[in-house]
């Protein structure tokens, strides 16, 4: 792990950027702000290496393209996506592009840090991903073959309706294994689930 370790938080609200900066200041990251994506993929060939907490609702450029733009030049900081209007369909896009994680606003000031030390062990060390996708087919292979029908819907970005009904069984049976699959898995989010699906190389098709 780096000693300085540099956030670059991307939000049009001030006041959420403000709020977000003094946050992780006082935890002892530094930060530059940015009140757009246009601005940031501006400055991002030159700026310092760090973790990115991009809100997705922008003007001009919303979070997601800004995620792609950076894919597609070659700038390999971690994306942590930020939304206050999330959504599963959403959450398995920013996933699926590489996200390191995707908090829904409010969110926990553990689960932002929680989600920056995994993306500062990506920065700094590049046999992470590799651990990572061991470790997700370790977790996955302990799924019964209904629970990874299951996963395999939230994947897809299906709601828990959809997913039953594609199943043929009740939404309620669908949280059931949705649970289930939480706990074999060991996450507490969506987000981690997707994570950990992607990692081990599951698709949205």
């Amino acid at each position: 792990m780096t000693e300085e370790r540099h956030v670059h938080i991307v939000d049009d609200e001030d006041a959420v950027r403000r709020s977000i900066a003094f946050m992780l200041r006082t935890s002892g990251f530094t930060v530059t702000t940015w009140n757009s994506g246009v601005a940031f993929l501006q400055g991002a060939r030159s700026a310092e290496a760090g973790c990115v907490l991009l809100d997705i609702r922008m003007p001009d450029m919303d979070g997601l393209e800004v995620q792609h733009e950076l894919a597609r030049r070659g700038i390999a900081m971690p994306v942590i996506v930020l939304t206050g209007h999330g959504d599963i369909a959403t959450a398995v896009k920013a996933m699926r592009q590489g996200a390191v994680d995707f908090l829904e606003k409010p969110f926990e000031r553990a689960a932002l840090l929680a989600a920056l030390e995994r993306g500062f062990t990506l920065l700094v060390d590049h046999d992470a991903a590799l651990t990572d996708a061991h470790d997700a087919g370790i977790r996955i292979a302990a799924l019964t073959p209904r629970e990874r029908d299951v996963l395999h819907g939230l994947v897809r970005g299906h709601p828990n309706k959809t997913i039953a009904f594609d199943l043929g069984i009740s939404p309620r049976t669908v949280e059931v294994h949705r649970a289930h699959v939480m706990t074999k898995l060991e996450v507490q989010s969506l987000s981690e689930a997707l994570r950990l699906a992607f990692a081990a190389g599951w698709k949205a098709d």
